[in-house]
């Protein structure tokens, strides 16, 4: 073949040569009855969905769920919802700071500290025979691994003549059946810190729990003690860890505890803005940094950690490795988004699937439900229960 310039075109000659190759190739693999071509699938083409801005991720906020309690009108609404544990999908535990105004005044002989909903968000019980007992009831909490389904409270203490304690009550809350603290504790966080070895049932503002299957458990102590507590079943002290600063095993407010399959335990360091992860006993393994005003811990079935975030009205997903994989949650307070969290503080999931989110500075309780067509990767499973 000629080129234009009057000479061979070797390249053309290439490529007339590799096409008469593979036409005789082709023609003897046909005569053999082999396939001519090995058949390629082609990808399937990747389903694009426009906008969605992952607000809510997996889920729907039910809209309307949180609903007044039977005493209050125009003047008197909730306090402060600091806490959510979850019994069945029909009974919802919720701890509230009493009753408030429009303008945050506490109610004359506040109630409504603990009360319990429905799955439509109606009020099916009051605990206003503890009210004297309960001032500012930070979480509360139901063991996987009591068969009694007692509930636990964490209290803060802080006023009304309430000191700060923890409480184990029966599951229909008509008996107090265990109470750790003494009322002789320090009062302001300067007094805490200044004293480093406090008693076992000295607390300064405790704040969260997490339990074991041997029915011993950890105590958060949380914005003044920053320490970690465990105690047996009995509520008999055992031992425990930590001191205030930012170094390893160092703390600046312990606001969230969990614990996983292998029993590391992972504390939220509030105001340290981190993550730590510690053997059973208490030893340093990890830090996750640059987690923005951490507050809860919830490790589900599947091994996912779950944080939430106050400051970013956020939950956050990550490996037990700590790589975050996913978020959701969008700003609810004033000007916010219908559904969204307003420093969101304590968070549950119950045996259908819903999760419920405590959110502090609205004085609400959301309930979220899957969607349909959800990524499964995005849903939270019930909560983590360890082999004994």
């Amino acid at each position: 073949m000629m080129s234009p310039w009057g000479g061979r075109d070797h390249k053309l000659d290439r490529l007339a040569v590799a096409a008469l190759t593979a036409t005789a190739v082709g023609g003897f693999a046909s005569c053999t009855g082999a396939p001519t071509t090995t058949p390629v699938e082609s990808p399937a083409p990747r389903v694009i969905v426009a906008g969605g801005d992952g607000r809510a991720g997996g889920y729907e906020a039910v809209a309307g769920w949180w609903k007044p309690a039977a005493d209050h009108d125009d003047t008197w609404t909730w306090g402060e919802v600091s806490g959510v544990a979850v019994d069945t999908p029909d009974r919802i535990i919720v701890a509230v700071w009493g009753d408030r105004s429009a303008d945050g005044r506490e109610r004359d002989r506040s109630s409504n500290y603990l009360v319990v909903v429905d799955r439509a968000g109606h009020v099916v019980e009051t605990w206003s025979q503890w009210d004297s007992t309960f001032n500012r009831p930070h979480q509360v909490y139901i063991s996987p691994y009591d068969p009694d389904r007692h509930v636990w409270v964490v209290e803060r203490g802080g006023g009304r003549g309430v000191h700060m304690q923890v409480m184990k009550f029966t599951n229909d809350g008509s008996e107090l059946v265990m109470r750790l603290g003494e009322p002789d504790h320090p009062t302001s966080r300067e007094e805490a810190r200044a004293n480093p070895n406090p008693g076992p049932y000295t607390y300064g503002e405790p704040a969260v729990l997490a339990f074991l299957p041997d029915g011993s458990f950890l105590l958060g102590d949380g914005y003044w003690n920053t320490r970690i507590v465990k105690y047996d079943a009995a509520g008999e002290y055992v031992m425990e860890w930590g001191e205030a600063g930012s170094g390893p095993g160092q703390f600046d407010l312990v606001h969230g505890l969990a614990v996983d399959h292998e029993r590391r335990v992972y504390v939220a360091d509030r105001r340290n803005n981190r993550i730590q992860v510690f053997t059973e006993d208490g030893t340093f393994l990890d830090e996750w940094p640059d987690i923005t005003d951490p507050v809860g811990i919830f490790i589900d079935e599947l091994h996912a950690v779950w944080v939430i975030s106050a400051s970013l009205h956020r939950v956050l997903k990550y490996t037990l490795d700590g790589e975050l994989q996913h978020t959701w949650g969008a700003y609810g307070g004033p000007g916010g988004v219908p559904g969204g969290l307003f420093r969101p503080h304590q968070i549950d999931v119950d045996q259908e699937g819903s999760v419920y989110v405590a959110s502090w500075s609205g004085g609400w309780l959301n309930k979220f439900v899957p969607k349909a067509d959800a990524d499964p990767s995005h849903l939270m499973r019930t909560g983590l229960v360890l082999d004994h």
